[in-house]
């Protein structure tokens, strides 16, 4: 049995390749500018509650783009679609780093750059993602998935080390800078492929424009359980249990270090996820994919749960260094749970939903697994108003525990999900 990471896809089909490698570059940049973006916004504002609304201004344009992009990736040439969208990414990470060498003091222009880039990465992941069933065979899409987290997690770990390190030398316009400079990976990446039209359908079919074709992508949502569930797990896990906007905060009060703890912090996440995807070369064999993405979210809540417990007992039961030791282990334990639910989620969708609808059903998984995220830190941000960052995170976990396994129990059929013989 092999245990190590697969890299079949990266190996026998170079397009692949190239679009992997396009992006995970981009990937960097753009963890280079979520970082100074929450930084950026803290330094102006000193509210974690600030913060948490960069996940309100990104939610928004995420739910819109995601959901009509989808349209277009079913109806155009995904490369053209996924080329087009990426551009737009491009131009506001140039805008961040121009507003950065001219000393911005406005927050609503952070808030106006992070919707703008939203709206294009709506667009681009599921274009791209839409891609991958076209140019790999199906039983080569749980190794390409587990690829693409390895590289996301990479990004994770090396764009906010890298970031908290430029930051501390040269300021916000440096980090912003090199994203810019690194998005043109993902432009390269698109650029190599050939077209990539749509997939024809029945003789007498037209394919739905507009909100007619985003509704068919929610009918077929509302007739199949087992993917439907793949996004109700994910935002069970995202709005109770969204620990990215304190980390500010941990920085800045509980755990000491600034800049450096909170890149330590996102660095610990995906380290998590990279050391389980380094040995997901059993993920493979896995029949009951639901069962694993249950047990996975339980993994996350816990997780986060610890980290609150750490920055409690910074507050004079243990010493800063020993409870960043902590708080940095209970992070990379819900990276490693949450690449696991990832690779799972991503490989049920994919193997279940034909190819006509793929554009608009990624189109809502981005919507999920972007903008989920977004508003759990808009209610992470509201809730530390009320409770603090460390009970923030300790009850939200254990809030994230109790009803994933409630859903568990609720919706058999998809715990019960068998990958060789799957039921949508």
């Amino acid at each position: 049995m092999a245990v190590l990471l697969d890299v079949t896809p990266l190996r026998e089909h170079p397009a692949y390749l190239r679009l992997y490698a396009g992006f995970s570059l981009s990937n960097i940049g753009t963890q280079l500018s979520n970082v100074a973006i929450g930084l950026q916004v803290y330094a102006i504002t000193r509210s974690t509650a600030a913060v948490g609304l960069v996940g309100l201004f990104a939610l928004v344009p995420l739910v819109v783009m995601g959901l009509y992009g989808g349209t277009l990736i079913d109806r155009h040439d995904r490369r053209f679609v996924a080329l087009v969208a990426q551009c737009v990414t491009l131009v506001a990470s140039a805008t961040a780093a121009l507003q950065a060498w001219f000393g911005n003091g406005h927050v609503w222009l952070l808030f106006l750059i992070v919707a703008v880039w939203n709206g294009g990465f709506a667009v681009t992941n599921p274009a791209r993602s839409a891609i991958y069933p076209r140019i790999l065979p199906r039983e080569q899409l749980p190794a390409a998935n587990a690829l693409a987290v390895f590289a996301m997690n990479s990004s994770l770990t090396f764009g906010p080390l890298l970031a908290g390190f430029l930051i501390e030398l040269w300021g916000f316009r440096s980090a912003y800078t090199v994203d810019a400079v690194l998005t043109l990976g993902a432009i390269a990446g698109l650029t190599s492929l050939g077209p990539i039209p749509p997939e024809p359908i029945a003789d007498g079919e037209e394919r739905p424009r507009g909100l007619r074709a985003v509704w068919d992508g929610f009918a077929f949502l509302g007739t199949r359980p087992n993917v439907r569930m793949t996004f109700v797990a994910d935002i069970v896990a995202m709005l109770t249990a969204a620990p990215r906007v304190l980390f500010p905060a941990a920085g800045a009060i509980f755990l000491g270090g600034g800049a450096r703890t909170v890149g330590f912090l996102y660095a610990a996440t995906a380290i998590g996820g990279i050391v389980a995807m380094v040995f997901s070369g059993p993920l493979g064999l896995i029949r009951r994919q639901g069962l694993a993405i249950v047990v996975s979210i339980v993994g996350w809540g816990l997780g986060v749960s610890v980290f609150g417990v750490a920055l409690l007992l910074s507050q004079g039961h243990l010493s800063q260094d020993a409870a960043l030791a902590l708080g940095l282990a209970a992070m990379f334990g819900a990276g490693a749970a949450d690449s696991v639910s990832a690779v799972f989620r991503q490989t049920i969708l994919q193997s279940a939903t034909p190819d006509h609808l793929r554009g608009r059903l990624q189109g809502v998984f981005v919507v999920v697994v972007a903008g989920g995220p977004r508003l759990g830190d808009a209610v992470a941000g509201w809730a530390t108003e009320h409770l603090h960052e460390d009970w923030t995170a300790i009850v939200g976990g254990v809030l994230c525990v109790v009803v994933i396994v409630l859903l568990g129990v609720f919706q058999r059929t998809f715990v019960r999900y068998d990958a060789m013989h799957p039921t949508p």
